[in-house]
């Protein structure tokens, strides 16, 4: 363990997660009072959070157990709005694949919308000569930074968290500290018009059941930013 702690790219995704981290506590908190407010106790609320580790799965678990909704509905839904991961995960797949599998499946684990950001960026844009374990550190200190940061927050919001009014809407921190991790990226035509595209079709889908507007946004973004990185490409090579 120490060897990891100590190895300068666990470090570095380490600190630079903290900022983002504590961008989430408005969040953090909301968690905690919906944990609460389901009828858990502090150590269940604990639980989830460390084991599920998604606030948008955790904010709707959280809604469905407090309507006594039954499990199947509940692990469904969970599953219907982590449905970005694949494609999260397809994206990280080339650059972890000549890792372990014991690696893999942690890495996998600590994977959020924030670590992902800052783990590609890594990969695309940072030290591309470095070996996969070397990103693969920077991943891990990213995901236990945010992890840690999530737990206390959780459970700040169990205890506490109560005392915000409902009328503060403070869950806007989330969707704020993503635009900021990936705004940096959008340095390639490609990569603005798959942004554009997930953005307004995100909208546009709105009505669709279980959150799959998320879903069908990223496919179009993916689809649409590939042919025209493959437009580029055949253009520049004329």
């Amino acid at each position: 363990m120490r060897r990891v702690v100590d190895h300068p790219e666990f470090r570095a995704g380490f600190v630079s997660m903290l900022a983002p981290a504590l961008a989430l506590t408005p969040f953090g908190l909301v968690c905690g009072v919906g944990a609460a407010a389901a009828g858990a106790d502090w150590l269940s609320a604990l639980a989830m959070s460390a084991i599920v580790f998604s606030g948008a799965a955790q904010v709707l678990a959280a809604q469905l157990l407090s309507a006594d909704a039954p499990a199947a509905i509940v692990i469904l839904t969970c599953f219907v709005a982590g449905l970005r991961f694949l494609m999260y995960s397809a994206a990280m797949a080339p650059h972890l694949r000549p890792l372990p599998a014991r690696w893999q499946r942690a890495l996998a684990f600590l994977m959020t919308d924030q670590v992902f950001a800052a783990a590609i960026r890594r990969f695309n844009t940072e030290h591309p000569e470095r070996d996969a374990r070397d990103g693969a550190m920077h991943f891990l200190g990213c995901g236990l930074a945010l992890w840690g940061a999530w737990q206390l927050q959780n459970l700040a919001g169990f205890f506490a968290g109560h005392v915000v009014p409902p009328g503060w809407q403070i869950d806007f921190a989330v969707p704020l500290c993503f635009i900021a991790l990936v705004a940096p990226l959008m340095r390639s035509m490609p990569a603005i018009v798959a942004a554009l595209v997930g953005g307004v079709a995100v909208v546009a889908l709105d009505a669709l059941p279980m959150k799959l507007n998320l879903i069908a946004a990223g496919v179009l973004g993916i689809v649409v930013g590939t042919l025209a990185d493959h437009l580029r490409e055949r253009w520049a090579s004329r």
